[in-house]
């Protein structure tokens, strides 16, 4: 494989925080356009028919970014830095999660509903100001290490291929690796291997975030100790210990009662003695996911020479 240039993963990162996710064509979008397609084509409630479609999706993006990127005759570095920057989702990330804070400052609670849908996928139509605020400092937490440091991790590790990849899977997760009915078996496929590819980066971004929470008024030393404690119990091996690390580093509890297309789900209490989450702390988890961020892009550079 090319090696991977350090600088085009700073550059990818810095075009997401100047300039966003491209407002059309977004391959993201299209790529989750084209699963639902293929879904539809293939769709049967077994684990060996979703774990063949989410296997060829995810290789299939991985081969394709990386055919594509050639086939342009683009300098690797350039390449590298243009799929990171359309992978990246760090600035919609913060701007979503600050407009819901705003909403939530104002009392507008309906609207806050309305646009909490952006960052999860739980039921909103009837959470109140606490539980949008949990929710969206869970997403931001959760996301950071999906929509920021899986992408950094994935880039320096494997190239555009990588990144592809990684993003493919966290879409394929999103759309099918809930446990409703529908997707409870064919589903189960593409939740695994997001879980896997999730790993590197969760543990990252845990440690990371840890790094970081003296810049919200946080110790590092209070966040592993959530971590370490909370951590595990989290249904997912990934958001777990990146929730419970926002948990220890913001002094907030996260966890508790939620819903997924009507079906209520009791989550285990992350930092348990912190407080309840308010408007002010969707604000500063922004701030944390892009200290997070800054970083990662930064380690993840060292990482790419490292390896080159």
């Amino acid at each position: 494989m090319p090696r991977v240039s350090a600088t085009a993963l700073v550059s990818g990162w810095a075009a997401d925080m100047l300039l966003g996710d491209p407002r059309r064509w977004h391959p993201v979008a299209g790529f989750g356009r084209a699963a639902e397609a293929v879904e539809a084509a293939v769709y049967a409630p077994s684990r060996r028919r979703g774990a063949a479609y989410a296997g060829a999706l995810v290789g299939l993006a991985g081969l394709a970014a990386e055919l594509v990127t050639r086939s342009l005759r683009l300098p690797r570095s350039l390449a590298l830095a243009a799929v990171a920057w359309l992978a990246l989702g760090g600035r919609s990330l913060v701007r979503e999660a600050r407009r819901i804070a705003l909403y939530v400052e104002r009392g507008e609670l309906a609207p806050a509903r309305s646009a909490l849908p952006a960052l999860v996928g739980r039921d909103t139509t009837r959470l109140e100001a606490d539980a949008i605020c949990r929710a969206a400092v869970e997403s931001v937490a959760e996301n950071t290490s999906d929509a920021v440091v899986g992408t950094l991790v994935w880039g320096a590790l494997a190239g555009p291929g990588g990144v592809a990849a990684h993003r493919a899977a966290n879409t394929l997760d999103a759309m099918v690796g809930n446990r409703s009915a529908r997707y409870r078996e064919f589903g189960w496929a593409a939740a695994r291997l997001d879980d896997l590819i999730s790993w590197p980066a969760a543990r990252a971004g845990t440690a990371l975030t840890a790094l970081c929470s003296p810049l919200v008024g946080g110790t590092p030393r209070r966040t592993w100790s959530v971590v370490v404690r909370d951590g595990r119990a989290h249904p997912s091996p990934n958001a777990g210990p990146m929730e419970a690390a926002f948990a220890g580093a913001l002094g907030v509890r996260l966890g508790g009662s939620l819903a997924y297309g009507g079906r209520a789900e009791e989550r285990p209490l992350l930092g348990a003695e912190g407080r309840v989450p308010e408007a002010a702390d969707i604000d500063r988890a922004a701030r944390l996911s892009l200290a997070v961020g800054a970083v990662a892009a930064g380690a993840c550079a060292v990482l790419a020479r490292v390896i080159a």
